[in-house]
């Protein structure tokens, strides 16, 4: 098994996201494109030490975008994975 920090890139902070966390138990990461949701139950469980109940992906393409001048250019593409934890399981961000 890869090594989690590979697995997840970073934590998807957004208005939604908050809201699922606060009322579902759920949390968003941007995980590689390439990992499945075994990889990324075992890189939550070993990086935050809690017990996940589902693991939900998305891929989002990337998207041709404008800039002032009209130049074109390209965001990347990325994927996205909704993680359950167990009922009394938190995920404190703040600190």
């Amino acid at each position: 098994m890869r090594d989690h920090r590979r697995i997840l890139r970073r934590i998807w902070m957004t208005e939604k996201a908050t809201i699922l966390g606060e009322k579902g138990n759920q949390y968003l990461f941007e995980v590689a494109r390439d990992a499945t949701k075994l990889e990324i139950r075992k890189a939550v469980e070993t990086a935050f030490s809690k017990k996940v109940v589902a693991v939900n992906t998305l891929r989002s393409p990337g998207k041709i975008r404008r800039g002032r001048v009209g130049r074109a250019g390209k965001s990347s593409a990325r994927k996205k994975a909704i993680v359950t934890l167990a009922p009394g399981e938190k995920l404190d961000f703040t600190a």
